[in-house]
This record gives structure tokens, sequence and C-alpha cells, in this order.
């Protein structure tokens, strides 16, 4: 079974292209041309086990808003259509991420019912040259794409530069647990209902 994706997305905002395998090895080649958001993201996929080939072209010279939630749009929906119908899946993941003074707290569940709780405070503006205003934006953005239901919290921090990474490794940690196959599913979608989502 090849748990695999392709999205393609061009708006006139946005130009998108990404490609993203669940059962890889944490590769990845990344360019949206904002060099904090590739750093998160790079860690996003290292830390999931979850290749990503992704290129964003997006309306920078307008701001950065267009290209940071379109980018996690596109990420939302490649893992949607990559778990395809979630069969043997273990659909809950959780994980806490400490980074120095700071640790973060994030579980999900594959629901098919998008939802996101997303309690993080930043105290810097900017992180390089991102707005650290989008963040919550980008996690809102992939648990509705993806359908999943998200709840990500830092428990206590500092740096800002470290709230936000202990944020993007739980997130992906726990994320990488959700999507794993459970040998003992045998296969099976793991509702009681048959089906995940609705």
């Amino acid at each position: 079974m090849t748990r695999t994706a392709e999205i393609v997305r061009k708006t006139k905002e946005t130009d998108i292209r990404l490609s993203v395998d669940l059962d890889g090895t944490g590769t990845y080649d990344i360019s949206t041309g904002i060099g904090f958001y590739d750093h998160m993201l790079e860690q996003l996929a290292r830390h999931a086990l979850i290749d990503i080939r992704l290129v964003t072209k997006g309306d920078l010279h307008i701001d950065q808003h267009h290209t940071v939630e379109d980018t996690a749009i596109a990420l939302g929906e490649a893992v949607k259509a990559a778990l395809g119908d979630k069969a043997g899946i273990r659909r809950y993941g959780q994980a806490y991420a400490p980074m120095d003074e700071t640790l973060t707290r994030c579980v999900l569940d594959i629901s098919g019912r998008p939802h996101c709780v997303y309690k993080v405070e930043i105290p810097q503006l900017r992180l390089g040259e991102m707005d650290t205003e989008l963040f919550p934006h980008v996690f809102d953005s992939f648990a509705q794409a993806a359908a999943i239901t998200l709840h990500v919290e830092t428990l206590y921090g500092g740096n800002s530069h470290h709230i936000i990474e202990s944020v993007f490794k739980a997130f992906a940690r726990a994320l990488r647990m959700a999507v794993e196959i459970d040998p003992r599913q045998q296969g099976a979608i793991p509702s009681t209902k048959g089906m995940l989502g609705g």
C-alpha cells in the first residue's frame, strides 16, 4: 500500500506544488519564500517521518498571509489524500516536546471532524522575517483541510523561537503516531461506526 499524494494548488495568490509520503524517512525539499516557515516545515517532515517536497510561490509582495495559509491547506489536503480510507491507522496521536525552558503538548484525532484548539502565546511579533500571528492559521488551516481534531498548547516557555519550534515538534510527533499503521488493527477502520468522518 502506497500512502502518497501530490497536490497542485494554483490561485491568483499562490502557486503550490506538493508531494508527501506518509511512510517516508523525514526527507524534505521545501521552499515557501519564508525562511523561518521553511525551517518549521522541515521540523515537521523530520519528526513526523513524512517526506515532503514543496514549492510555494506566493504574493509575498503583499504580505505573507496567503503563502502561509495556502501552504498549510495544501499540506492538510495532501495528508488527507494520502491516508485514503484510513484503514489500519492508529488514529490518535499525542506528544510532548520540550525545548529548553519550553514545553508543548499536542493531541490529535484523525476523526474526519475538523476542529482546532490552539493555545500558544509567542512574545515576539516576528521570528526571522515571519509574522508570528500567522501560526494559529497554520494549524487551523491544516486541521480543516486534513479533517482532524487538533489540540495544541504550550504549557510554559519564554523564548519565542523555542515556543514555536516545540509546537511544530510536538505536532509532528503526534501526527507520526496517528498516521502509523497499527498491526493489531489488521486493516480495520479504527471506529465503531466503520468509517471516520461525519
